[in-house]
């Protein structure tokens, strides 16, 4: 019914965003790693699905169409909602996701909050035919941010209402989980950690 929304950001929280679009804000959840790339003022456009229940229109956001249809696609699986679905492609990249299933891969998916060992299992064999094969060549959990984490993980702090000093606290918390990933740490994943120490110290 919305493919996208675009327009200004008027707001964030940490799972979601506020879009004006002609005057209205529209709420849209969105994983991590899309927040992440989202500054209040700034102009965006996010693919969207929307997700009809009995007592609840939520509009989901992502950053382009091939995590949209992703979103769709996993929520083909039984068990699988949009909650799910959404916290997958928060720990993994559309593509990641085809290549663990393409390579019968557990551990991904038993990476991701609320699967385990028999539900990934289950997951694998359900997908096996639904997610097609993986389109980069790349590897890895969710998009690589192979340069400037630091910059990019404050600015994301900030432009979620934590203050300066907040967000020096919480770069500085998670740097050695950054450098344990070696050189590519996931903005998105540093960015989790970084509202989980921040919410623990509130």
């Amino acid at each position: 019914m919305i493919a996208f929304v675009s327009g200004p950001v008027a707001a964030l929280a940490p799972d979601a965003a506020v879009v004006e679009v002609g005057g209205i804000g529209m709420a849209v959840q969105c994983t991590p790693n899309t927040l992440s790339t989202l500054r209040i003022g700034q102009q965006t456009k996010l693919a969207t699905s929307l997700v009809v229940r009995e007592d609840s229109l939520t509009l989901y956001g992502f950053a382009d169409d091939d995590e949209r249809q992703t979103f769709e696609l996993l929520q083909t699986a039984s068990g699988v909602g949009p909650r799910l679905a959404q916290a997958m492609l928060a720990v993994h990249s559309p593509d990641a996701l085809r290549r663990a299933v393409a390579t019968g891969d557990e551990k991904a998916l038993t990476a991701v909050p609320g699967i385990g060992k028999k539900g990934a299992q289950k997951l694998l064999l359900e997908f096996r035919d639904r997610l097609g094969e993986p389109i980069g060549t790349g590897t890895g959990v969710g998009a690589p941010v192979t340069s400037g984490w630091r910059d990019q993980l404050h600015a994301a702090l900030v432009g979620l209402g934590y203050a300066t000093r907040e967000a020096d606290e919480a770069v500085t918390a998670v740097t050695p989980q950054a450098e344990a990933a070696g050189g590519n740490p996931q903005v998105g994943m540093l960015l989790k950690a970084a509202l989980q120490t921040l919410n623990r110290t509130r």
